[in-house]
């Protein structure tokens, strides 16, 4: 679904990076190592190497990986793009590797793989490290300017907290807000932030 998607010569989701990244961008400390879980067209990803990150993004989508490298071309920085399937092929060597681990609308799983993805994740930091998380709430489907249409799949501040447990919670904010991030994203939209990091 997502290579024919992003198939199109035009960003599906625009160029900038999501609304919310950018709000929190004081999380995105210089020299740091990111990893941009599922990044999609890189906007995400290439916003974080503008803030001096050493940055990792990860796609399954060829056709958005490539509209990604082209994108971070054009801002004169260098992210390492990997063509993955993270549901099933998590790279061993990204285990404890990574400062920050960010995931910004990848709410394309239900709870099962969600589970595991967030493991893995949770894995892929080092002690002390930041877990970013920016997605849909159930009332996004009200909404239906963009996301999943499986309730299952979206989130709610106690599903959250629930999911890393014994995790210093810095920011669980649930709001709503009218974003513009290209066709993909197109409107008033029920959303919410995670910030959480890991125990030492």
């Amino acid at each position: 679904m997502w290579e024919e998607r992003f198939a199109t010569p035009d960003y599906v989701f625009g160029t900038d990076p999501a609304a919310a990244l950018r709000d929190h961008a004081d999380w995105l400390v210089q020299g740091q190592k990111a990893l941009a879980v599922a990044d999609g067209e890189g906007r995400n990803s290439v916003f974080m190497a503008e803030c001096g990150l050493s940055v990792t993004a990860a796609d399954y989508a060829p056709s958005g990986l490539r509209k990604a490298k082209t994108l971070a071309e054009s801002r004169g920085v260098e992210v390492d793009f990997v063509q993955a399937d993270l549901l099933a092929d998590w790279p061993s060597e990204w285990a404890g590797a990574f400062d920050l681990v960010a995931g910004i609308f990848i709410q394309f799983t239900g709870p099962d793989a969600r589970t595991a993805m967030f493991e893995r994740m949770a894995a892929s930091l080092r002690p002390g490290g930041v877990l970013f998380l920016h997605g849909y709430r159930p009332e996004q489907l009200a909404y239906g300017t963009g996301g999943p249409r499986a309730v299952e799949n979206l989130y709610t501040e106690d599903m959250l907290r629930a999911a890393f447990p014994g995790w210093q919670v810095e920011l669980c904010r649930a709001y709503d807000r009218d974003i513009r991030e290209g066709a993909g994203h197109a409107g008033m939209s029920a959303l919410i932030d995670f910030i959480a990091r890991k125990p030492e």
